[in-house]
C-alpha cells in the first residue's frame, strides 16, 4: 500500500517535470518564432511563462521534499528525487534566460539588419534538447539523455560562427555595434540554455545509473 502511494507520487513528479519542460519549450519556441518572423508580439507571453516556471519549480520542490520526508525511498528512488531537484533548478534558469532574450528582442527587432537564421537554429536545437532531456528522465532512457550532449555541439558551433560573423560585420559597419551586441547576447543566452539542457541530461543519467559525469 505504501509503495503504491509512493509510485503514484513519483508518477506525479514525472508529470510535473514534463509540464515544466513544456513551459520551457514554449518560451524558447516563442523566441525562435519572434526572430524568424521578425515579430516582437510573439515574445509577449514569455515573461508570464517565466513566472510559470518559477511556480512549477516551487511545486515540484515541495513534492520532492514530501516524498523524502513522508516515504522511505530506496537508493534508486533517492537518485530520481535528487535528480529532479537539480533539474528544476536548470529549467528555472532556462525560463529566466528565455525571459532575458524576450526583453532584448523589442529593441533588436526595431533596428535589426542581420540574418537571424543561425540563431533561430540555435533556439530550435536548444528547445529540442530540453524536451529530450525531460523525456529521457521520465522514460529512464540513458541513450536518449546521452544524445543531448552531442546536440549541444551544434549549438556551440552556431554560437561560435555567429560571434565571428558579428565581429566581422561590426568591423565593416561600426554603427551596427549596438544591434550586433544584442544579437550576440541573444545567441549567448541560447548557448547557456543548451548548457542547462546538457546538465539536465547528466542528471537523467545519474538517476538511472548512480554515476554523474562531473563527480
Amino acid at each position: 500500500m505504501m509503495r503504491s502511494k509512493f509510485d503514484s507520487q513519483l508518477n506525479e513528479l514525472n508529470e510535473k517535470l514534463t509540464e515544466m519542460g513544456e513551459t520551457c519549450e514554449e518560451a524558447i519556441g516563442l523566441v525562435a518564432q519572434s526572430l524568424e518572423e521578425q515579430c516582437v508580439e510573439r515574445v509577449a507571453p514569455v515573461i508570464e511563462l517565466e513566472e510559470r516556471t518559477n511556480e512549477q519549480e516551487r511545486l515540484i520542490e515541495t513534492l520532492c521534499l514530501k516524498l523524502l520526508l513522508q516515504q522511505q525511498p530506496v537508493a534508486r528512488d533517492l537518485r530520481q528525487i535528487s535528480s529532479a531537484l537539480k533539474m528544476i533548478t536548470d529549467m528555472e534558469r532556462i525560463g529566466d534566460q528565455a525571459s532575458d532574450i524576450a526583453e532584448i528582442i523589442p529593441f533588436f527587432l526595431a533596428h535589426n539588419t542581420f540574418d537571424c537564421t543561425t540563431v533561430c537554429r540555435m533556439a530550435r536545437q536548444a528547445s529540442s534538447m530540453v524536451v529530450k532531456s525531460v523525456e529521457a528522465f521520465v522514460t529512464k532512457d540513458v541513450q536518449l539523455a546521452q544524445s543531448v550532449a552531442k546536440m549541444d555541439d551544434q549549438v556551440d558551433a552556431d554560437f561560435s560562427s555567429t560571434k565571428q560573423a558579428l565581429i566581422a560585420a561590426v568591423a565593416r559597419e561600426p554603427q551596427q555595434g549596438e544591434v550586433a551586441l544584442d544579437l550576440l547576447m541573444i545567441a549567448k543566452y541560447l548557448e547557456r540554455i543548451g548548457d542547462h539542457a546538457v546538465n539536465l541530461s547528466e542528471w537523467v543519467e545519474f538517476a538511472a545509473t548512480g554515476v554523474h559525469k562531473n563527480s
